[in-house]
């Protein structure tokens, strides 16, 4: 058996994990001298960078010594929880990476919850040692709690741990800051030491199984997995044996291997191998590609339900086609399709006599994370609300539920728990210690629409709250979440005036500055009453031939607020859309017209409540 080791990289979202691997990139030599290499290699995308998360899974190949180390960098936020479950599947140990400074997380558990359950061999590396007020000795008992109460056994339990501060690249066995030394060898001598290789027959019959996928326009969908047996060639007849128990026989037309960050055309892999065939262009996750004389099905994985669901259609407002290049719902339709094809807790069905399409996904953050892709890829396009998905079971309707975890300064406890209680949160536990709150709830997904910018302006900026999927409850009757001001509506079209806000101001807080286009039914700002009203920005001071005494005073506008992608889907009401361009997101009412709007009303009353 060749000297391999397969992990996974797992953590709570910003504990470290991306930076940890650049560093063990690095120093395990795998880049040349003269190679450039940027700051969080692993996050190859513009939102990946931008936000500081983990969006896709990517596997990295290492080479020390006589070993390859075969990486796998995994999300760390619930809403992509899917792709960390199926890793597990092709790995045979993990790297705990914890915060010396938060310790154990929401994800944190997430995440470890998963590995114990494919009883992986844990390492646990703390990191950022070096931050102040870091508590180490705090951290390795909160971790050390976590195994036990997640019921890890004996063998688990005997865990190694690996002190680190991945932002300056040095490592200790010792959790004396004084042992930190530059390097990765402390970690890469204990996954030699500690994860075991492949449990594996190279001369078996070859099986194979995608844990995930990845896809490009000259040979569609690419399974990525593990070899779990055997040896395959490019050029092989394979059979697939599919979800419907139906088998395909391909031939493979590409292999693909992993070093450091390049995915490199292979001629063969063998058992304990990570690697992507192409070949069969409608593969799927789960599915067994085998050796057609010995057909043994791989025991299926699962796969993350979608909990939350957007209508996506071609921009119809009045500036449609002034800012994009791709508009028509065809565009749309090719782009949805194409991302479901490497993300399977992605789907999207057209609706019925309309150019629209429901998408269902994992969250709020996964559906937003497509939409800003596709702004920047150059599309226009207008989407609903963000809504969950409810299940009927037994002849009841359920709805999702979830863990949140809320941490704030002391001083902001009581008003975070009134926005939680009209949520209809279930409080479960709260810990106080040296002037934060720690508090757990359980709320229904609904509760978590809009929930983030309240919550981020109630506690200017100091509250971190974290949540993952729980369970399906009986729905709550109750309206959640819904926004509590009305908003301030445009009645006419063209470029707002200073004069015209200044004058608007008073009546709430404006999201427009002067200069900005303007159509009739876009939102130009935040009503202070609980009713819409329609305001007219657009207006100028008529000129008379009297030059008044006041007229060349300057005026001076509040500043308006701004408002994010994420800003946007949580304010929007059901009677509201979103119009997204790469360079504009305006948010707008279905109905434009004033007085269309209001005879709809008026007819749908329940619609309103």
């Amino acid at each position: 058996m060749k000297n391999i080791r397969n992990i996974a990289i797992i953590a709570h979202v910003d504990h470290g994990k991306t930076t940890l691997v650049d560093q063990l990139l690095k120093f395990s030599g795998t880049f040349r001298e003269n190679e450039q290499v940027g700051i969080r290699v692993m996050d190859n995308n513009d939102i990946e960078k931008e936000r500081g998360i983990t969006i896709v899974s990517k596997p990295t190949a290492i080479n020390y010594k006589d070993y390859r180390i075969n990486i796998l960098d995994t999300p760390g936020h619930a809403d992509f929880g899917g792709e960390v479950e199926r890793i597990m599947n092709m790995v045979d140990g993990v790297i705990l990476v914890v915060d010396a400074f938060e310790g154990t997380m929401p994800q944190t558990r997430f995440v470890l919850k998963q590995a114990l359950e494919y009883k992986l061999k844990p390492i646990v590396v703390v990191n950022k040692v070096d931050r102040p007020n870091a508590d180490i000795q705090k951290t390795l008992d909160e971790v050390l709690e976590l195994f036990i109460e997640l019921g890890a056994d004996d063998s688990l339990l005997d865990y190694k741990v690996i002190f680190c501060s991945a932002l300056k690249g040095t490592s200790s066995y010792s959790m004396d800051l004084n042992t930190q030394k530059e390097g990765m060898d402390p970690i890469f001598e204990t996954i030699i030491n500690e994860i075991p290789s492949p449990n594996t027959d190279a001369n078996a019959p070859f099986q194979f199984q995608p844990s995930l996928l990845d896809y490009n326009d000259y040979v569609g969908k690419i399974g990525v997995g593990r070899v779990e047996r055997g040896t395959v060639h490019v050029g092989d007849i394979v059979t697939c044996m599919r979800l419907d128990n139906t088998n395909r026989n391909f031939k493979i037309q590409k292999l693909y291997g992993y070093i450091g960050l390049q995915r490199v055309e292979i001629e063969k892999a063998e058992a304990g191998d990570i690697c992507a065939i192409a070949g069969l262009s409608d593969v799927n996750v789960g599915e067994t590609i085998c050796d057609p004389a010995t057909l043994e099905k791989l025991p299926p994985l699962r796969i993350d339900e979608p909990t939350m669901q957007m209508t996506f259609a071609a921009n119809h407002s009045p500036f449609a086609g002034k800012e994009g290049k791709l508009l028509t719902s065809k565009k749309i339709e090719d782009r949805l399709f194409k991302e479901s094809q490497k993300d399977v807790s992605l789907k999207f069905i057209s609706l019925p006599s309309s150019e629209s399409y429901l998408v269902t996904g994992r969250g709020e953050l996964h559906l937003s994370v497509l939409i800003e892709t596709m702004r920047r890829e150059g599309f226009e396009l207008q989407v609903s609300k963000p809504e969950v998905i409810k299940k009927e079971i037994d002849g009841e309707i359920y709805e999702p539920f979830e863990d949140l975890q809320i941490d704030v300064p002391d001083q902001y406890v009581g008003k975070v728990m009134e926005l939680l209680g009209d949520r209809f949160a279930e409080l479960i536990n709260m810990n106080s210690e040296n002037g934060q709150t720690r508090i757990n709830y359980v709320i229904p997904s609904r509760g978590l629409i809009s929930f983030s910018s309240n919550f981020m302006v109630l506690t200017s900026g100091y509250g971190i709250a974290n949540h993952s999927f729980k369970e399906y409850r009986k729905v709550i009757p109750q309206v959640i979440g819904k926004r509590k001001l009305g908003v301030l509506v445009a009645t006419d079209t063209g470029m707002a005036t200073a004069y015209a806000l200044k004058h608007t101001e008073e009546r709430g807080q404006m999201f427009i500055t002067p200069g900005v286009e303007v159509y009739e039914g876009m939102i130009v700002g935040e009503n202070k009453y609980a009713m819409d009203m329609g305001v007219n920005v657009v207006q100028t001071k008529s000129l008379g031939n009297q030059r008044s005494a006041n007229k060349d005073f300057t005026v001076v506008l509040k500043a308006a607020r701004k408002m994010s992608l994420e800003d946007c889907l949580d304010y929007i009401n059901h009677d509201e859309l979103l119009e997204v361009t790469p360079s504009s997101l305006r948010m707008r009412k279905k109905i434009l017209n004033l007085s269309e709007r209001k005879k709809y009303e008026a007819h749908h009353p329940e619609e309103y409540k």
